[in-house]
């Protein structure tokens, strides 16, 4: 069985992207692991090289920063990435420039990917997120937070990344997906509020124009305190992280007692922590 990473990145360290430990996550699972690097102000390609690792192969791409519609530049540099995966590959993972695995799911991963490899109607493995917030110590816990996203994907030409690249699709139709025992570590909204403001800005671009981001990102310093509801995490980060997490050099505390949430949203998230079921939940995949 041969497996294929793939990843985009454009300026991670201008914007603080973990995406040595995303690659780094990646690595022991992979055949190969291909890098679209989009043209960046940073030495983000000096980074992905001090990694020193075989396995990676990088590709150049120059971004269209017009595709502004839907964050669709995003998806669009996902498929190159993609679309230059080795022809004879399996499997393929996928993961943001701000997700991480936990090697504690190695194993979880690599046996659903033997289980499924000739079960051919499995397009897609599903998986699990954490979202972290504000720093290591705290992740969203409300509805505005997805909980599973397609990460892994069969090498098929017909699967495109969808929309803004969250998800997937075959042909424009959902794919056929089995839920795994493994989780996404989603570190996007864990840095330096300086940072974070930056980022913010900058990411508002792939939807909006110049003056609409200037009136949604307005602070020089993100305001983390701005939140509905969010849970302690009392369980471990990947061994990949550990580096970065050991850096913290910003202060964020949140009494998790806290809840901002309007009437209705306070009884689904009830049903939702008694039950396990999600009303009115956006799916992009199809369990099987």
């Amino acid at each position: 069985m041969f497996i294929s990473g793939f990843t985009f990145v454009r300026n991670a360290i201008k914007y603080d992207y973990p995406v040595e430990a995303s690659v780094r996550s990646m690595l022991p699972l992979v055949d190969e692991l291909i890098v679209c690097l989009g043209n960046s102000d940073d030495s983000t390609e000096a980074l992905i090289n001090s990694i020193a690792d075989p396995k990676i192969k990088i590709i150049h791409s120059i971004w269209d920063d017009s595709l502004r519609e839907g964050g669709r530049v995003l998806a669009v540099e996902t498929n190159k990435a993609l679309d230059a995966v080795n022809p004879c590959a399996d499997w393929c993972i996928y993961l943001q420039a701000d997700e991480v695995l936990h090697q504690n799911d190695y194993s979880s991963i690599s046996n659903a990917m033997t289980q499924f490899k000739d079960i051919k109607n499995v397009e897609g493995l599903l998986f699990r997120y954490l979202h972290f917030y504000g720093n290591y110590n705290y992740i969203g816990d409300s509805r505005k937070w997805y909980r599973y996203e397609i990460r892994i994907i069969r090498n098929d030409k017909n699967i495109r990344s969808y929309k803004d690249a969250q998800g997937f699709r075959y042909n424009d139709r959902k794919l056929n997906v089995v839920n795994i025992p493994a989780k996404i570590f989603h570190y996007g909204w864990v840095k330096n509020p300086l940072h974070q403001s930056e980022k913010q800005k900058n990411f508002h671009k792939l939807w909006h124009t110049d003056e609409a981001v200037k009136k949604k990102v307005k602070e020089d310093v993100f305001d983390y305190s701005v939140i509905d509801s969010l849970a302690l995490f009392e369980d471990t980060h990947p061994t990949a992280m550990q580096k970065r997490i050991d850096k913290v050099n910003w202060e964020f505390n949140y009494d998790v007692t806290q809840k901002k949430l309007k009437r209705k949203d306070r009884v689904l998230l009830w049903v939702e922590k008694l039950t396990g079921y999600r009303f009115f939940e956006y799916k992009n995949y199809r369990k099987i």
